[in-house]
């Protein structure tokens, strides 16, 4: 993949190649260096404006640096950091009160960032399944999605298909059967033939996929399956969830009760790193002192910051607004692919979606255009190589959305 740094200062220059000098090139950033962040728009370190249209992948969905939770982080910040669980402290179970009561649920085990969370569900998944349901020991497995992307841990890794993510990590860990997304017959038909399914993990929409939407209906189907056969139901909304796709949680979209809900990024607005995992007391209770845990998870100032992030989501009402303006970002974009053939298709639920440009994944074109965002002021980044995530923060308005469909159908022009 390209680099291209023409356009870029000398001040940005020195910075990045200081990245490259220092640090692990675990990532392949956009080539662009930023230094302030407000609402919908950040800046890089020569006042250059832009819309961001990838919020952190979805961390930033309250806007960047929204006063409220940066207010409540910095006043728990000057009062108690960090007690670790050796203690209780005053923040904790306010939160875990807040949180349950927020999403439905019984019990929370608060985490730091997605992984550890998805982590903790696949351990909770699994002790409940030795526990309550009764599968003999070491031999639960649980069901995952092909497609999947649910973080770099080597467990997760284990049931990835990204060669990338997988190739010299090994050895990996067993207990994972994988299936087709979107495809509730090939559940229907482990659960049949395996008595030893513990859960069935799904992203409500493969994000990280370049936005994949299942079929109507899938979510639902797919719960009743797990209901059926006493199997886990677990999403993995660490992307999804916290009003990005028009609802609180994508699951919503059908009704569907998670049996196991993570939860991540927007938590927190992006402000600070928190996870959580949900559940009731059937399953959270079989977990025990000493059998999990976090020094960080669960300290004072994620639970002050997140219980701020969620109740600005609730006062802003913005999953309406994601549900309104993503009618009004696809309807423009479906527009645009109309005059532009380079977009092949528009996906998309709220303010997640994508755009698929009319080239092969090995093709360095979506990369290209997302430098020519760039130029023009707004920071998008492609995914498996020719699918480009749009996903503004959920603060954003309709005009916005407006300028923002300018600046894409100039950029794709320059491409014609």
């Amino acid at each position: 993949m390209k680099q291209t740094h023409a356009t870029l200062s000398s001040k940005s220059e020195v910075l990045i190649e200081k990245e490259n000098k220092y640090g692990a090139h675990n990532y392949h950033p956009l080539p662009v260096v930023l230094d302030k962040g407000e609402g919908v728009f950040v800046w890089d370190v020569d006042g250059k404006k832009y819309y961001d249209f990838l919020s952190a992948y979805s961390a930033v969905n309250q806007g960047h640096c929204h006063p409220k939770i940066v207010g409540a982080m910095v006043k728990q910040a000057q009062t108690l950091t960090l007690t670790s669980r050796a203690f209780y402290n005053d923040q904790l179970g306010v939160y875990e009160e807040y949180v349950t009561k927020y999403f439905g649920f019984d019990k929370v085990l608060p985490m730091n960032t997605g992984a550890e969370a998805v982590e903790t569900a696949l351990k909770l998944c699994r002790k409940w399944a030795y526990e309550v349901k009764g599968i003999p020991e070491n031999q639960a497995e649980i069901i995952v999605c092909e497609n999947n992307f649910h973080g770099r841990t080597t467990t997760i890794i284990s049931f990835s298909n990204d060669e990338a993510a997988r190739k010299s990590f090994g050895p990996f860990t067993s207990g994972f059967i994988k299936i087709p997304y979107d495809n509730t017959e090939a559940l229907e038909n482990v659960l049949k033939s395996n008595p030893n399914i513990a859960g069935f993990l799904v992203e409500p929409i493969q994000g990280e996929a370049g936005v994949y939407v299942p079929s109507e209906g899938y979510l639902a189907k797919a719960k009743a399956l797990c209901e059926a056969h006493n199997v886990l139901f677990i999403a993995d909304e660490v992307q999804t969830g916290i009003a990005r796709t028009g609802k609180l949680l994508a699951v919503n979209h059908e009704n569907v009760q998670a049996d196991i809900l993570i939860l991540g990024k927007a938590i927190s607005g992006g402000v600070y790193p928190v996870s959580a995992v949900l559940a009731n007391n059937g399953i959270m209770d079989v977990i025990k002192p000493g059998q999990h845990g976090s020094t960080f998870g669960g300290n004072p100032i994620a639970a002050a910051v997140a219980m701020a992030a969620l109740e600005v989501v609730k006062d802003e009402k913005l999953a309406e607004n994601a549900e309104r303006l993503g009618v009004v970002l696809r309807k423009g974009l479906n527009e645009i692919a109309s005059r532009n053939p380079l977009i092949s298709l528009v996906r998309g639920k709220g303010l997640l979606n994508a755009i698929v440009i009319d080239c092969d994944e090995e093709s360095d074109l979506a990369w290209e255009i997302c430098l020519k965002f760039r130029d023009y002021g707004l920071l998008a980044k492609p995914t498996h190589g020719n699918k480009i995530r749009l996903a503004p923060p959920l603060v954003i308005t309709e005009a916005q959305i407006q300028d923002c469909l300018a600046i894409i159908e100039k950029a794709l022009n320059d491409f014609k």
